[in-house]
């Protein structure tokens, strides 16, 4: 609902443009650092505890953006959001702790359908708002008001926290992560502390020593589901980076008609999470296998794009992307829990985001550069990228791939 305001807000306040340009730019710069962190604190302390702190510092960041009267309180408004903002990436961990795993990717991609038609009504609500006076306020205060409404939620729902210690939830993590699997689990047990015993230390202080056992997972056998993240991320990302540019050059295509292929786009996306039942069952569940087919299928629609010369093959192969990338999104986080251990889901899904984050600041600066020779150049790029993630894909297999559990993780 706000973001798409955020650069004229600024611009009615008097910001340049260099200054909106980094106002906007602090969100992406503090979710890459927080996001780990986030969802680290979000296993150590339980997942209610975390959505709660998130969800009211998020709150308390649109309740500063509606009495925004200057370029300071605007820039200060983007602080609390771009730190503790990552509530879509907490509630994908717990339904990770409560779903059976076989049934993961399938309830991931109907939480990412949820979400994804909450990024198509926002914009349209927004704009609806803007209109009436003070417009840019009143949209502040109603995201305000939405996420006191979630908070108030997260509190009255009833709750069945996930016992990290308890060996009936079926939660593994593989043999290279099994220090922060200790550590996780003595978090897990602080209130445990007989009256003889020292307490342990308190939670916040515990992350640290989490955080430092995440060198083993980047350099364990997940370190190329990251890569193959990071790849396929930028690639995407040089597919959208000049998408109504080159679409302008290449074709004579308006803006606002781009703007309605790209709500098409998006709503296909939405749609796709329903897609992933029958595809699971297609492919017996391997996550593995269903990445490596939806990548090859992005890089050859990515391909194909590239090469269009009509509207009618740019149509086709934005249609195929939608679900393409939809769907290798959440095979990627569910066999990011699979190899990482559902133990530590919430750190494993803050890394993953960190990941999406630097593909976010990487993907402008390469599509500037090879934009330059020809506007076919940032697609062009991403297929190269998206070979070298297949690549990656077929040599790295993981052994688990198939080892799916079908208990319900919370009894």
């Amino acid at each position: 609902m706000v973001v798409p305001l955020l650069n004229l807000h600024a611009k009615s306040l008097g910001a340049s443009p260099i200054i909106a340009g980094v106002i906007g730019s602090s969100y992406g710069i503090l979710q890459l650092f927080s996001s780990t962190f986030m969802g680290c604190w979000s296993d150590v302390v339980g997942r209610r505890v975390s959505l709660l702190v998130c969800i009211l510092f998020s709150a308390l960041g649109y309740l500063l953006l509606g009495v925004s009267t200057n370029v300071f309180l605007l820039a200060l408004a983007r602080v609390p959001v771009g730190i503790f903002k990552h509530t879509l990436s907490i509630s994908r961990a717990l339904l990770s702790d409560l779903v059976a795993e076989k049934e993961r990717p399938l309830v991931l991609g109907q939480f990412n359908t949820a979400s994804s038609m909450g990024f198509i009504l926002g914009p349209v609500v927004g704009g609806y708002l803007t209109e009436s006076d003070g417009g840019f306020y009143l949209t502040a205060f109603t995201c305000f008001s939405v996420f006191l409404l979630n908070a108030g939620l997260v509190w009255l729902l009833p709750w069945s926290e996930t016992n990290l210690n308890s060996s009936v939830n079926g939660l593994r993590l593989s043999k290279n992560h099994k220090l922060l699997g200790t550590i996780l689990q003595g978090t897990a047990t602080l209130p445990m502390t007989t009256k003889n015993e020292q307490p342990s230390k308190q939670p916040w202080f515990q992350v640290p020593s989490v955080l430092q056992d995440m060198r083993s997972l980047l350099f364990s056998e997940m370190r190329h589901i990251f890569l193959v993240r990071l790849l396929m991320g930028v690639a995407v990302m040089l597919y959208y980076s000049n998408y109504v540019l080159a679409l302008e050059d290449r074709f004579g295509v308006q803006p606002k008609t781009t703007g309605y292929l790209i709500s098409y786009s998006s709503a296909l996306g939405a749609l796709a999470g329903f897609s992933l039942g029958p595809v699971l069952r297609l492919y017996k569940h391997n996550s593995h296998r269903i990445l490596l087919h939806s990548s090859t299928l992005t890089c050859m629609l990515l391909l194909l794009y590239s090469m269009a010369h009509t509207m009618a093959v740019v149509v086709f192969s934005s249609t195929l992307l939608a679900f393409s990338t939809t769907i290798g999104r959440t095979c990627v986080t569910d066999l990011q829990l699979s190899m990482g251990g559902t133990q530590a889901s919430g750190t494993v899904i803050g890394l993953g985001q960190s990941v999406t984050a630097v593909a976010r600041i990487i993907a402008p600066l390469l599509s500037g550069v090879v934009q330059v020779v020809s506007p076919c150049g940032p697609p062009v790029l991403g297929v190269a990228l998206a070979l070298m993630a297949i690549c990656l894909m077929s040599l790295n297999t993981p052994c688990h791939s198939d080892d799916r559990s079908g208990k319900v993780k919370h009894e």
